[in-house]
């Protein structure tokens, strides 16, 4: 199978449309929230039912690769005293949560994937873990991750109130920390652009062609990219083997996508048909590990195609500043090399005024194992769902996104496996709260459907 990196045109387009009935007149009393009688009953309502319940559903993707369902009737026992499904924390001797106080703080999975203030730990010392959660949503506040901590502190106890519930009043979050450049890699090779000026209530988009002149392969095994405030992503391309010679861009140049008027340029937007997605993320701060002997194979002679975006809305020049690191590995610890996957829909009509759901089928002409997926949308996303199309796992959801601007990158392991004639269902809901049509374009304001990710073949 060629790698899943072309723009794909076509599309199939829903409309959803619901509504309720006036039942102001019912003699039926209202349904009552559950009375939460200890400090367990007040994590499973006021955490998990309103944070992790809705993946973690018994026959949910998420919930049968991570082996784990928090409904209610079963959430206690699936979580204290059981060993995770991740092999790599399962190696590191954790239980989900433990029920020796103290003892079982530092070897808690649950602690460790919820305990986003200590992300940099997280990330540096176990990649292996997956994502943080709970996935597409905002962390969970300093109270709510409190309570859990004194809980798992008292021996994470089904019954009694251990906590007082007052902890929660704090619903702070965590912010990430301030952009710093990154070191270079050990091994491999390091981008950096900028800083440059982004002007006022102005979005900058630029492309930025950087050869690597490397004179053989290099496989790629861990990317960090690190970005200055006002972001909307940073990817890099590499050019396809058909590109015609006279489009082949000039090396270290900025070529914007608009003029200071905002108008287009032609001369730019024309390669991006040439264009084969290779690396990205919308987080301003993104650490990313292939699965142990994965790599991401760069030929010889590559030359990377550099895709800033910033968007400034104030009043004052803000500057865009990018860091992208690719750390390499031997060519002898790879036993499966990367591919690039890239599903885009391109056929976007937004009604104004309107909350419209886009729907668009993918299929695979081979087995393929993929390990990574992520969203890309535009401010009027509100929900970005896939779905497995085919096979005995039919409709099955596998990602979900709510958050435009940091949709989640999922970890998948075990790999999700396609077989050939099998696909991806994407799902889109856009909220188009404007009075114009909306449709595919580059702006924060215009919208896209792009689904990312990398897979691997048998």
């Amino acid at each position: 199978m060629k790698p899943i990196h072309r723009i794909l045109l076509g599309s199939m387009t829903g409309l959803l449309a619901w509504g309720c009935s006036d039942s102001s007149n019912s003699l039926e009393p209202e349904p009552q929230e559950p009375v939460a009688t200890s400090t367990w009953d007040i994590i499973q309502t006021v955490i998990l039912d309103k944070n992790c319940v809705e993946c973690h559903v018994a026959g949910a993707s998420f919930a049968t690769q991570s082996d784990l369902v928090l409904t209610s009737s079963v959430a206690y026992s699936q979580l204290v005293n059981r060993t995770p499904k991740n092999p790599v924390a399962l190696a590191d001797g954790l239980t989900l949560v433990g029920t020796e106080g103290l003892a079982s703080v530092g070897k808690s999975f649950l602690w460790e994937k919820i305990n986003a203030p200590d992300q940099a730990h997280y990330f540096d010392d176990h990649p292996g873990y997956g994502a943080l959660m709970p996935l597409g949503k905002p962390p969970l506040t300093n109270g709510e991750l409190e309570f859990v901590l004194q809980w798992i502190l008292a021996g994470a106890p089904a019954d009694g109130n251990v906590v007082d519930p007052n902890v929660l009043d704090n619903i702070e979050r965590y912010e990430p920390p301030a952009f710093e450049p990154l070191p270079v890699p050990t091994s491999g090779v390091q981008f950096h652009l900028g800083p440059w000026d982004v002007a006022p209530n102005f979005e900058r988009e630029f492309f930025y062609y950087e050869p690597l002149n490397n004179d053989q392969a290099l496989f790629v095994n861990r990317v960090d990219m690190a970005m200055r405030p006002g972001s909307h992503h940073l990817i890099l391309y590499d050019l396809s083997d058909d590109i015609p010679e006279i489009l082949v861009p000039d090396p270290q140049v900025f070529r914007d996508i608009r003029d200071t008027n905002g108008n287009y340029i032609p001369s730019t937007l024309m390669i991006t048909s040439h264009l084969n997605f290779v690396t990205g993320t919308q987080w301003p701060l993104m650490t990313y590990h292939y699965p142990p002997g994965v790599a991401l194979r760069i030929p010889a002679g590559t030359g990377f195609d550099i895709n800033a975006h910033y968007v400034n809305r104030s009043s004052q020049i803000i500057q865009g500043e990018i860091y992208a690191n690719l750390h390499t590995v031997d060519s002898s610890q790879v036993e499966h090399v990367a591919e690039r996957l890239f599903m885009n829909n391109l056929d976007i009509n937004l009604p104004p005024q309107a909350s419209t759901t886009l729907t668009k089928t993918f299929v695979v002409d081979e087995k393929v194992q993929i390990f990574q997926l992520f969203s890309h949308a535009h401010e009027h996303m509100t929900d970005f769902r896939v779905f497995i199309d085919g096979g005995p796992r039919d409709g099955e959801l596998v990602y979900i996104a709510y958050d435009w601007e940091h949709p989640p990158i999922l970890e998948l392991n075990p790999t999700l496996t396609l077989e050939a004639g099998q696909g991806l269902r994407l799902q889109a809901t856009y909220n188009n709260d404007t009075n114009s049509t909306i449709n595919f374009g580059f702006l924060s304001s215009d919208e896209m459907m792009i689904l990312f990710g990398a897979y691997y073949v048998d």
